[in-house]
């Protein structure tokens, strides 16, 4: 959690130091670690969406650093050196793109360019589309028919099933 009260700056380092320094200190279990803020008297859907980015790196770097023969990358480096003389043509490049590194979902790694042509939005305004999405496309398939029709029977519900079950597994 945070003592900011938005998801902000503030709120990004408070977060993100707390977080890692217990992972690496060898805690496996952190609360209040995404989306929290105001010392705990908020909550916010976007900073739950810009926390899972801050977890997975996080928990990328917790995991550690593999060293193997094959990650030590001998005859790759021997081919860059007396060949291209650049990584970016190897396939164990890309390969080991896909495999060690977290990409953000909402973090931006454009160029200021591309970011501004783009619309150069904040990690809070893409946090919040993607809140959207998710609010307005998910319904939780945990919660069997059956169940959902008892709960709608003991509480005043008034929003349709037939509204958040679009991309239901069960629509």
């Amino acid at each position: 959690m945070a003592d900011s009260k938005m998801p902000d700056n503030q709120a990004g380092h408070e977060k993100g130091l707390t977080v890692a320094l217990a992972g690496h200190a060898g805690a496996n279990l952190v609360y209040e670690s995404a989306g929290m803020l105001a010392s705990l008297l908020a909550c916010s859907y976007e900073a739950l969406v810009i926390d899972n980015d801050m977890l997975g790196a996080i928990n990328r770097t917790i995991r550690g650093i593999e060293i193997t023969p094959d990650k030590l990358s001998i005859e790759t480096i021997r081919s860059v050196i007396y060949g291209d003389g650049h990584f970016l043509g190897q396939d164990q490049t890309l390969s080991l793109m896909q495999s060690e590194y977290i990409y953000p979902e909402v973090g931006d790694r454009l160029s200021p360019d591309d970011w501004f042509d783009a619309g150069a939005t904040s990690v809070d305004q893409r946090a919040r589309d993607r809140v959207r999405e998710v609010l307005s496309s998910h319904f939780p398939s945990h919660v069997s028919p059956d169940v959902d029709a008892r709960i709608r029977g003991r509480f005043d519900i008034r929003l349709p099933i037939e509204e958040l079950t679009a991309s239901s597994t069960w629509a």
